[in-house]
């Protein structure tokens, strides 16, 4: 059987670089060590920390209630009032939010306070985006749709700024751009999807042409490997999402002459390499 795998799947600069920073203060550190949400969106990932005794907080209340130790701010990043709680509290922290969502922290803040309302184009529920809606001084709105992309444009704003969630589908934004451009009024649009999302959908959807089969690894609740294996199920039917090789349905491959695999920004390389190498062993 033939395999083609990704040269972008797994973790991306910004994931690497959160994951690292993580087991890094886990082995200096001899205080208590917390992330403030998970650190990536990797099951696998977050459960080995917490065995090297990194505990996860998921809500404020939970962060008001820490007396000591070290928060580590997600990958994702986090609403400006919580850097401005662990301040009060005087409680060390650790920033490890990706710099291309730092980038949309800074240019949401600006354009807030000179008036424009922000239209966040993403999944309202995302960790991304919540983080994204807390940097911004005046109202703001999230848009995913085309139905909430129309409804927005029934009573547009004077003055609107337009981002993107890091990991949203670039043919999507295009799409729900043209929406909202349907109507005269001043807007700023900026494509702050991360380049190496683009790449990776990219890539993926090129291998998924050609082959029988296609294999996306991640997370459950990984944004990105949702929009990957949504790309990817476009272009072949046969596209399976798994997260571990034990999720992958051996029976599905008895018949396939060629198998793709591409994986989301948060899937560590061992478990890429375990699938590839299983897929070409067994078939």
């Amino acid at each position: 059987m033939e395999v083609k795998v990704a040269k972008t799947a797994g973790f991306c600069f910004g994931v690497k670089r959160a994951v690292e920073k993580a087991y890094e203060v886990a082995e200096k550190e001899q205080k208590d060590v917390y992330t403030y949400g998970p650190i990536i969106h990797n099951e696998e990932v977050v459960n080995d920390l917490a065995q090297k005794g990194v505990h996860v907080i998921e809500t404020e209340e939970d962060l008001k209630k820490l007396q000591n130790g070290i928060v580590v701010i997600r990958s994702h990043g986090v609403p400006k009032k919580i850097y401005s709680l662990l301040e009060e509290k005087e409680i060390e922290y650790v920033d490890v939010t990706c710099p291309f969502v730092l980038k949309i922290h800074r240019i949401v803040e600006r354009e807030s306070k000179a008036g424009r309302h922000i239209v966040i184009i993403g999944n309202e529920a995302h960790p991304e985006v919540e983080g994204i809606r807390g940097w911004c001084e005046g109202e703001s709105t999230v848009i995913k749709t085309k139905e909430q992309a129309e409804k927005f444009l029934e009573s547009p704003p004077e003055k609107v700024c337009i981002v993107s969630q890091t990991t949203f589908n670039y043919k999507n934004f295009q799409e729900l751009v043209e929406i909202l451009a349907k109507k005269r009024y001043d807007k700023l649009v900026l494509n702050t999807i991360c380049n190496a999302t683009s790449e990776r959908q990219a890539e993926a959807a090129e291998i998924a042409k050609t082959v029988d089969a296609m294999v996306v690894i991640g997370g459950r609740h990984s944004s990105n490997t949702q929009k990957l294996y949504e790309i990817c199920s476009g272009e072949c039917k046969n596209t399976y999402y798994i997260q571990t090789l034990a999720d992958l349905d051996s029976d599905s491959f008895q018949s396939i002459q060629c198998v793709g695999i591409t994986a989301g920004a948060s899937t560590p390389n061992k478990i890429i390499e375990e699938v590839s190498k299983h897929v070409r062993i067994k078939f």
